[in-house]
């Protein structure tokens, strides 16, 4: 009974830099990402089997509630228009990749205010492992999980060469207590959403922190009491940050309470309409990517 999780948006982006430009349909649409997301999902689905599949999204990439804590939150990706940065032939592509995906009976989840990440954690939380998540971002290895069996499948190589990132891999590569990530990441920051972190503390500093305390709580105690398991420099730091130390648990952590509807997550056996998956294919010159998915899911 296992679970693919899609990061949908971290995969298209990561299909549309990947795919030439000069993909496009008979009537001249780019159709590089719908092509490179198709592909690597025929590719998941024949690594690791699941027969649940979510391909999450975006309900606000820029959720009002962590603005509130925070108004820098993602701040650097906005356009001259307020929106998020995006590249004007991928915006396009969506509508017609998320067409196909409800052609195939695919499960797509986006809720109003909040990130895929966060509809991400809470599928991980409340449904049977073992769950693999897919994504190219960080943030997701908070939700690791030996005993239920969450894994995040990491793209930063590429599909092919990707890591299954679990407790083990997150020590080795950070040299921290595998699930302290999220702490970890607090204090380090994320320059890429704008993130401070407690300022002047990067990761060697967030390592030896980690390695003591499980929560943002207990270091702040800490420094605020001149623990002697904190070097003097880095309780001055800390002691300097407490106002975003405060506010950085609810930010950087992922929400695990959205509230996500009742939905069929099944891969079905069959399709409902084949002719549908054709027409699309045909309409979009999507050949052999839809064929690829049709053999992954063994319709053809």
């Amino acid at each position: 009974m296992s679970l693919l999780l899609l990061d949908s948006a971290s995969l298209w982006y990561r299909a549309y830099f990947g795919m030439p430009d000069t993909l496009v349909s008979p009537k001249g649409l780019p159709i590089n990402a719908i092509k490179g997301f198709l592909d690597m999902t025929s590719k998941l689905i024949v690594q690791y089997s699941p027969n649940r599949f979510v391909a999450c999204l975006e309900g606000d990439w820029r959720p009002s509630w962590r603005v509130d804590l925070f108004p820098g939150y993602k701040l650097n990706r906005l356009d001259e228009t307020g929106e998020e940065e995006e590249p004007d032939t991928l915006s396009p592509q969506i509508p017609i990749l998320l067409d196909v995906l409800d052609a195939f009976g695919f499960a797509t989840l986006g809720v109003d205010d909040y990130e895929a990440d966060d509809v991400i954690a809470t599928l991980s939380k409340t449904q049977v492992g073992p769950i693999r998540v897919v994504t190219g971002d960080r943030d997701l290895f908070q939700l690791v999980d030996e005993e239920k069996d969450v894994k995040i499948a990491y793209l930063a190589k590429g599909l092919s060469n990707h890591d299954l990132v679990d407790t083990n891999w997150i020590s080795n590569k950070y040299g921290i207590p595998g699930d302290r990530y999220a702490l970890f990441a607090m204090i380090r920051g994320d320059a890429s959403d704008g993130l401070p972190g407690l300022r002047g503390i990067g990761e060697v500093g967030a390592a030896l922190i980690a390695n003591h305390f499980a929560n943002m709580e207990d270091v702040v105690d800490a420094a605020r009491n001149s623990d002697e398991r904190l070097p003097k420099n880095l309780t001055k730091k800390i002691n300097e940050s407490l106002d975003y130390a405060k506010i950085a648990p609810k930010l950087v952590h992922c929400a695990m309470d959205v509230p996500v509807p009742d939905m069929p997550m099944q891969i079905p056996s069959k399709p409902s309409s084949m002719k549908n998956i054709i027409e699309l294919q045909n309409e979009y010159g999507l050949g052999s990517s839809v064929d690829r998915l049709l053999s992954a899911l063994r319709w053809s």
